[in-house]
């Protein structure tokens, strides 16, 4: 079974749409890195599309936790209230929800619910990365994979890896550490990218879509 892996989304509900007409969900996995809200202007809209995909392709889709994702959801949680997402991101997504109150509880628990990771003998997707460090699963450390802004480790497995965005707006490898970064920087105005992988790594396709304006204007 291939993979479609789609890095951060924040909130461009068109720009997702469109990209996910290229989806192949009889031959495919969706692989979604995380980082569904905040930034871009439909980030209720766009956690519900996913949300809803999870539950008709429960066997088709993986949506990790990204950082922004997990911010939200410890803000609405038992440990919260977190304030400092709300000045990176988590006051305009607030105010988008105002709109969407009764889907704001289900959602703040389904992005508390996923993964931090997935992986299989070849490939190993998170949201930014596995470092050197003593538990990169920790979501509070700054170098864990919800966090991470400075060189992978090598696992032996092909990484694939959202969170930092790319100078150039393209994928972009990292040969010694076998790393693939895929935010091409959809809330910025650049584009959302997807990679159509093989079940042991291979890059297949690269399929990228302009951001559509009405997400971020």
């Amino acid at each position: 079974m291939n993979f479609f892996v789609i890095a951060d989304v924040h909130g461009c509900l068109h720009t997702l749409r469109e990209l996910l007409t290229h989806w192949r969900p009889a031959e495919e996995i969706l692989v979604q890195l995380g980082d569904l809200v905040d930034r871009g202007r439909y980030s209720p809209q766009t956690v519900e599309l996913c949300r809803q995909l999870s539950q008709d392709f429960p066997d088709k889709t993986v949506f990790l936790k990204g950082n922004h994702d997990w911010a939200m959801a410890k803000h609405l949680g038992a440990d919260g209230p977190y304030k400092s997402w709300l000045g990176w991101g988590g006051r305009a997504t607030m105010q988008q929800y105002q709109a969407h109150r009764q889907l704001l509880a289900p959602h703040a628990a389904w992005l508390a619910a996923r993964p931090l990771h997935w992986q299989n003998d070849y490939v190993l997707f998170s949201h930014a990365g596995f470092a050197d460090v003593a538990d990169p699963l920790d979501p509070n450390d700054t170098d864990g994979v919800l966090w991470r802004r400075g060189p992978l480790r090598n696992t032996g497995q092909l990484q694939v890896v959202g969170h930092t965005p790319t100078d150039s707006g393209q994928p972009e490898t990292d040969s010694v550490a076998h790393v693939i970064y895929l935010d091409t920087g959809a809330a910025g105005g650049s584009r959302l990218t997807a990679l159509r992988l093989s079940e042991t790594g291979q890059v297949l396709e690269t399929i990228a879509v302009p951001t559509h304006e009405r997400d971020i204007e």
